[in-house]
């Protein structure tokens, strides 16, 4: 699927397609990981309100989920582990009263050792999945073309153009926000890649064919 394309019904079943293709990267932790990141995750966050911020056990939590989802870098995961648990409650805090200024929200959670803009912006989408989208490889690759430049610039461009693509197909009754569409993307990309590959797409066919029999039973 293209970044451009308007039809909004591609973009809808890309959507519904993504607890399939996450099941079918075969990573045992990665759909509870997954579950902790865009279910209960943002309970947490949106029930510490007035002053909501993220303990360092959650931080791990989701870079275990960013690193299982995407490239698996031990390192981050260890520089997260070594953080002082203060401060990550105080840099998430300053971060989240930042919002809607991605610009100020993430450089408040860069000073976290190990937190580049992609890891603060999987934290702000968890917060705000209305404003901030995750800067994933495929959604940058979809929506910047070739470039993996992970810096803050970047990260506003990509924003802006995923902000506006969700703006473009919230019509007739449907609703996307960033999030979506960021997670659209990353189902249409992976996908693409099972596609390629005989085996990975019979088992692709394999598990629509069980969820739709979970779904008649």
């Amino acid at each position: 699927m293209e970044f451009a394309s308007r039809d909004v019904g591609a973009w809808r079943e890309a959507l519904s397609s993504y607890d399939d293709r996450l099941a079918l990267l075969r990573k045992p932790d990665l759909l509870p990981l997954d579950v902790f990141y865009r279910a209960e995750l943002p309970l947490f966050l949106r029930g510490r309100d007035p002053h909501p911020f993220l303990n360092k056990p959650e931080l791990r939590r989701l870079m275990q989920w960013k690193l299982s989802r995407g490239k698996w870098r031990p390192r981050l995961l260890d520089f997260v582990s070594s953080l002082d648990e203060a401060l990550v409650e105080s840099a998430s805090r300053k971060a989240f009263a930042a919002l809607p200024d991605l610009s100020k929200a993430v450089s408040e959670l860069t000073v976290l050792k190990g937190v580049g803009p992609a890891t603060a912006s999987a934290v702000l989408a968890a917060y705000a999945p209305d404003v901030a989208p995750f800067m994933s490889d495929e959604g940058m690759m979809a929506a910047m073309g070739n470039v993996k430049e992970y810096t803050l610039k970047q990260y506003l461009a990509y924003a802006n153009k995923v902000q506006m693509k969700a703006k473009e197909l919230s019509v007739e009754g449907d609703c996307f926000t960033p999030s979506d569409v960021e997670r659209a993307l990353w189902s249409s990309a992976v996908g693409s890649k099972m596609l390629n590959s005989p085996s990975q797409a019979d088992s692709e066919a394999g598990a629509k064919r069980t969820t739709k029999r979970k779904r008649k039973s």
